[in-house]
């Protein structure tokens, strides 16, 4: 079993109800880590999730593969999971990056723990199911089955609340949006819904290994050897290949030029005979690799310019995760981001207190905003990097971006040590509207 960090106790460890009540929309990564950090906090918290089974949150057709940085991963070892979650998806010690035409650019070394927390990268059901009964061992409601169909807001009686589709309301202090992509609230607190087409969009397979001929064929067989991570870059695309379980299970991305309207659904079954004819003239391993495939997913990656603010008018109804700044796969920050949200924001509320809530979501915007924001332009320069590389390249500057500012940083110590200059600065403005510039400057 591998070591990781102790931390020290931060100023969580004594916990005394603050008498807030949250109701979190979406049990995803960010809702349930928002809800634990709630609870963790003294807050009273429940989650209403749309759908009635955990499976159909983690899905494999259609989510595979997903990252957490050590960001995201020392925030986990603080909740006591690092073990559990280790046994699932430990993290490749090194990461392939080839041309397309299979020279060799760059092997980048990893070592675990990396700035003293472990990256998690594994199925996505599994990890999310970790992280669920997690949430239900703390004695969090979780409430299957509730699909959102209006927001609101009741400044005068310092209420926001919701409304599901039986037509059943549910009001608390905030209400905490992480309702993803295609979030209802962030037409809400926006006043309207603007996603569009990226250019781009990303074929996505899992499969069993051994049931697939992936340990038999001598042009595979290298992704059986452990937790591996190949990636193939160059002519406007990037084929990533990833080895989880030991060697057990095999995920293939395919990141693609893709400027086709996105008419209803984002993502549809793909066609393995479109992601071979990508790649014909690609090294020979990427479509020994996805040839294998029983199916994949067409998944249209959406973008959306920076929200003017991820906050409604009365500062009740918060965007976190996905709701408020979706991410490029090329990221693999999504999750962590989101993750990072939830904590900020119940450590930022436990610091007002009930009688300044809105005190509260607004410095966690502030907080947040610029980092958010320079993460997501991260993912948008490695992407472009790597369909840039050609035949010949090498070097580091290739390798995955793990800046320390990321991928060091200690999401709830900054909360606590940023809060009250922050908070101080919007008290004495008298108001708040975020900009770009002057919360860099802040934070």
């Amino acid at each position: 079993m591998a070591e990781h960090q102790d931390h020290e106790p931060l100023p969580s460890s004594d916990v005394r109800a603050t008498g807030i009540d949250v109701v979190v929309v979406g049990a995803g990564f960010g809702g349930i880590a928002c809800a634990i950090e709630c609870k963790r906090k003294g807050h009273r918290v429940m989650i209403l999730e749309k759908v009635r089974e955990l499976k159909q949150l983690g899905d494999v057709s259609f989510f595979g593969l997903v990252s957490l940085g050590p960001n995201a991963g020392r925030i986990l070892a603080r909740w006591g999971l690092h073990e559990r979650l280790w046994e699932v998806c430990r993290s490749a010690n090194e990461i392939h990056i080839y041309d397309y035409l299979g020279g060799l650019i760059q092997v980048q070394k990893l070592s675990w723990p990396l700035f003293g927390a472990f990256a998690y990268n594994g199925h996505r059901g599994l990890i999310h199911e970790i992280l669920f009964e997690h949430a239900k061992s703390l004695g969090i409601e979780i409430r299957m089955g509730h699909q959102v169909v209006e927001y609101w807001e009741d400044e005068a009686n310092g209420k926001a609340g919701v409304k599901i589709q039986t037509g059943e309301t549910f009001d608390a202090d905030v209400i905490v949006a992480a309702d993803g992509v295609k979030s209802l609230a962030r037409k809400y607190v926006i006043g309207y819904h603007n996603p569009k087409p990226s250019g781009y969009a990303i074929y996505r397979a899992w499969f069993d290994a051994e049931e697939h001929g992936i340990a038999t064929d001598p042009l595979t067989n290298f992704l059986t050897h452990g937790d591996q991570f190949y990636t193939w870059i160059g002519k406007d695309m990037h084929v990533i290949a990833i080895s989880s379980r030991g060697g057990k299970a095999t995920c293939v991305f395919v990141t693609h030029k893709d400027n086709a309207a996105v008419d209803g659904e984002w993502s549809s079954p793909g066609n393995i005979e479109d992601i071979l004819e990508l790649v014909k003239d690609w090294d020979p391993r990427c479509a020994a690799i996805i040839c294998k495939a029983p199916s994949c997913i067409d998944w249209k990656l959406l973008v959306h310019d920076p929200l003017p603010t991820w906050l409604s008018q009365s500062g009740r109804v918060v965007l976190i995760g996905d709701a408020a700044h979706p991410f490029l796969p090329s990221s693999a920050q999504g999750a962590s981001q989101a993750i990072e949200d939830g904590l900020t924001l119940a450590v930022t509320l436990n610091l007002a207190g009930k009688d300044n809530v809105r005190l509260g979501t607004r410095t966690w915007e502030s907080i947040r905003y610029q980092r958010v924001y320079d993460a997501q332009v991260l993912g948008e320069s490695t992407r472009e990097k790597w369909h840039g590389a050609k035949v010949g390249d090498s070097g580091k500057s290739f390798e995955f971006p793990m800046p320390e500012w990321l991928m060091a940083f200690d999401a709830e110590a900054h909360a606590y040590a940023a809060y009250e200059r922050i908070a101080q600065s919007i008290v004495k403005d008298g108001y708040y509207q975020p900009c770009l510039e002057e919360v860099k400057e802040a934070v």
